[in-house]
């Protein structure tokens, strides 16, 4: 199992709950101790997990310069919705609206993490998320929820970001989802022709989602439908988990691999300050170590 390690986090604004725990507005903020001009991702967790996982990850970025924002969605666990509270079927809508609270109150979530205050550079914001968090990211970088009468759904892109990451994310909908999916999850039906904001996406060689009648090719539709700037990084032999990226112990990982992680860890920071304009060079080598390895873990290819 992955090691406990602590977090270097801090409770942003508004970390309060309703009493029916039906709605959260907490968020956790993982940021470097030092340094100025710090670039700023903002994180979507997948379905019913919360501010609290995907640790191997934001800790790594907030270690290597970046501050780490991830809010609570109203799916998570931790709220208990119930199944048929009203606002189930927008799930989708209300994450994205999450994403973009975080940004209208960067002033306020600045002046309530201790040290951080004046220290991010706002000209340079990404979106990220895993699995459902990542249609979620998809959102701000111009993907849209199809109508269920099969209009193309509302415009939730927002110009403050400017580079995304997909992790495990759904691919397209309608025929391509199984009786299952589409029955219990009919927001999973995104339109990824509008999404031109550059971004990386990250497939599981196996992951073979029961949510898709198509298998593992499925995790790679956010890169072949979408236009504009995009790099997908495929990885030999991980599922869902793509590793154990969830959590240092999540039960759900079912590929535990931390060499995997490690990877993951490497390439979306590398790729994440070359799309932000910080620096290439980290990009430009996680592409020819991939391209060269004698064994290596993933491939890597662009448009």
């Amino acid at each position: 199992m992955w090691p406990r390690r602590p977090r270097r986090t801090a409770a942003g604004p508004g970390s309060t709950c309703s009493p029916a725990r039906r709605r959260t507005d907490a968020v956790r903020v993982s940021a470097p101790v030092t340094g100025s001009e710090l670039p700023l991702v903002v994180f979507s967790h997948g379905f019913g997990s919360s501010l609290d996982g995907y640790g191997p990850l934001a800790d790594f970025w907030a270690a290597h310069g970046f501050v780490v924002v991830q809010p609570t969605h109203l799916d998570s666990r931790t709220v208990g919705l119930p199944q048929d509270d009203p606002r189930t079927p927008r799930l989708w809508r209300f994450r994205a609206e999450d994403m973009k609270r975080v940004l209208d109150r960067l002033d306020l979530l600045e002046a309530a993490v201790p040290g951080l205050s004046g220290r991010l550079d706002r000209g340079r914001i990404a979106a990220a998320g895993h699995s459902f968090g990542g249609q979620t990211a998809g959102n701000l970088l111009g993907l849209r929820v199809l109508d269920p009468g099969g209009g193309r759904g509302e415009d939730l892109s927002d110009p403050r970001i400017t580079a995304g990451v997909l992790l495990a994310t759904a691919g397209r909908g309608g025929a391509d989802l199984t009786p299952f999916a589409a029955e219990h999850f009919p927001f999973m039906d995104p339109d990824s022709a509008d999404m031109t904001t550059p971004a990386l996406v990250v497939a599981g060689e196996n992951d073979d989602s029961p949510l898709s009648v198509r298998g593992p090719e499925w995790l790679a539709d956010p890169y072949f439908l979408s236009p504009g700037p995009k790099s997908l990084l495929t990885l030999s032999g991980a599922e869902h988990s793509l590793g154990g990226i969830a959590g240092y112990e999540v039960r759900e990982t079912t590929d535990e691999n931390p060499e995997r992680v490690a990877l993951i860890q490497r390439v979306t920071w590398a790729y994440l300050r070359h799309a932000l304009g910080v620096d290439d060079a980290g990009w430009t080598a996680a592409q020819k170590a991939l391209a060269d390895g004698a064994n290596p873990m993933g491939r890597l290819e662009s448009k």
